[in-house]
This record gives C-alpha cells, structure tokens and sequence, in this order.
C-alpha cells in the first residue's frame, strides 16, 4: 500500500538544514520574470540592497547552491508514491519575518492529514523554518494530489469556500510567460521531467510540459504585489492558493483581484489563452497595510 496512514501520522517531524545565497535568490527572482519591466525591478535582481521576494521560502535550500537534487518519488514515513501520479494541489504561506537574501535555517516537516478524495488521497505535510538565531522564518502548508490513493475510508477533508467574492474584481492583470520559463524555474531545484520531457508529461496526462505549480504561485504573487500593494514584496505576508489547473509555458496568466478588507485580498488567476481556464482559484492574499 502507497498509503500507510497511521505510521504517516504518527511519525515525527523530520528536519534538515538548508542554506542559500543572493545567487539563488537572484535566480529564484528572475524565474518568476522579474527584471523584464523598464527599470529591471533592480530592488529584486541587483544583490545591492536585494529584497527577498517572500515566496523564495517555497525553494530555499534547493537550488544552485545545494548541489544537484533529483526527484523520483514522493517519499514521507508511511508514504511511497510514483511520481507520475501526484499534482501539487494546493498551498499556503506565513511569512513571520523577512528572509535574509544570504541564510540557513532548520526546516522540519511532517505529514499532518491525509484526505480521502475518492479517486485520488490529499496528503497535507506542513514545514516550518527557524533560522539560525532561532527565529520562526516561515510555515508552509502543502496539499499533494495522489491519483488511485483514495477510497482508504478516511475524512474527505474541509468544504472549500466561495472562489471568488460575487461582485466584480477590483484589478485584473495580465502576466504572460516565455516558452522557456519552466526550465528556467527547474534550477530553482524542483527538476520533475513533467515540466521539460514531452514523453513525461505524456505519461502524466498532458499534451505537453506544463509550469510547475509553485512557479504560477511565485508569478502569481508577484502579480499581486505589483498591482495591489504599490511594488512592495514585503507587505504580502501570507498566501494560500488552490491549483485548479495548469498553464503551459508561453500562455498568459489573468488575475482578478479583490479587496476585501485592509489585510485581505481574494484572488483568481485563470488562463487567458484558453476561455480563462481556472489555474489558481480559493486564494487569499494577507498583507501588511501600508
């Protein structure tokens, strides 16, 4: 069985050291398309005075500084599951202080639910980071979609609200991709084949490579910030999104956004290039008002 909840459950948080350099940010930045507008956004691709984007939380420790890092398998105690058959499903941040552009922290995980969707299991692990003053850096909350999982007689897991307050966006903008964007992106240390061998993405069920999820999380974000919170990565404070669907390098993100109170924003992203087809949906911005 792929799937042993009890000992998922029960086992301790497993913790590792990670450390990262303004290379890694710089990269992680220039992923996400930073640096394309008029000024280059130096605030995020000059290591003069860098400013840590807070979704960097989501690679830190992964990418060029780590060394080399592959991924066959989802893997947690309990837990054992082909790659080709799990999504990343959803999710969420809490930025509890700023990232330093160069730092290490100890990052523990631990698999606190698994949902039993039928058709496929949900597994959710949360992470949080401590850097090495002991300072709570970051929780990540992380919702895996495990095709053929399901029907194990567990709880469903909670009822999803609304996608979208029932009024018109207060913003929408428009943020398109580059062909090569998701292998770019791979060097941030996520280097699943889906999103660069054809053959793979095939096998998964897709006519071609799609963008990772946490690349349309990170672009998304960056969207956000720059039409509704003046430019400043700071003021995003958690982020929390559902993936409802994929983007192929190349299309355009639609994001609508709405305010819904000093510290709330709703968001839905969908594709532009295919009848705004649902990508991220359920998402909820937190901010620092300025």
């Amino acid at each position: 069985m792929a799937i042993d909840l009890d000992t998922a459950l029960a086992a301790p948080a497993a913790c590792r050291e990670i450390r990262w350099d303004t290379r890694d940010v710089l990269l992680y930045h220039l992923s996400l398309g930073a640096g394309h507008g008029a000024d280059a956004e130096l605030g995020l691709t000059l290591e003069k005075d860098l400013t840590v984007f807070p979704t960097f939380a989501m690679v830190a420790g992964q990418g060029i500084s780590s060394g080399p890092r592959t991924m066959e398998r989802v893997e947690f105690p309990g837990i054992d599951i082909d790659l080709y058959k799990v999504l990343h499903a959803g999710q969420g941040l809490v930025v509890h202080a700023p990232l330093p552009a160069t730092g290490s922290a100890t990052v523990s995980t631990k698999v606190v639910d698994v949902w039993d969707k039928g058709k496929a299991a949900v597994i959710v692990a949360q992470s949080e980071a401590t850097g090495a003053d002991g300072t709570l850096l970051w929780t990540a909350t992380n919702q895996i979609w495990a095709r053929g999982e399901g029907a194990f007689g567990g709880q469903p897991g909670p009822e999803a609200g609304p996608a979208a307050p029932d009024r018109a966006p207060d913003l929408v903008v428009e943020t398109p991709t580059w062909p090569g964007q998701a292998l770019l992106y791979r060097l941030n240390g996520d280097m699943n084949p889906l999103h660069a061998d054809p053959d793979f993405a095939a096998m998964a069920g897709f006519d071609r490579p799609i963008i990772h999820g946490l690349a349309s999380y990170g672009i998304v974000a960056k969207a956000v910030v720059d039409a509704a919170l003046d430019g400043d990565p700071t003021r995003l404070t958690g982020w929390s999104v559902r993936f409802s669907g994929s983007l192929f390098p190349g299309e355009t993100y639609r994001t609508s956004i709405w305010r819904q109170d000093d510290d709330t924003l709703a968001v839905v992203t969908t594709c532009a290039d295919r009848d705004d087809a649902p990508v991220l949906t359920h998402a909820i911005a937190k901010v620092r008002p300025s």
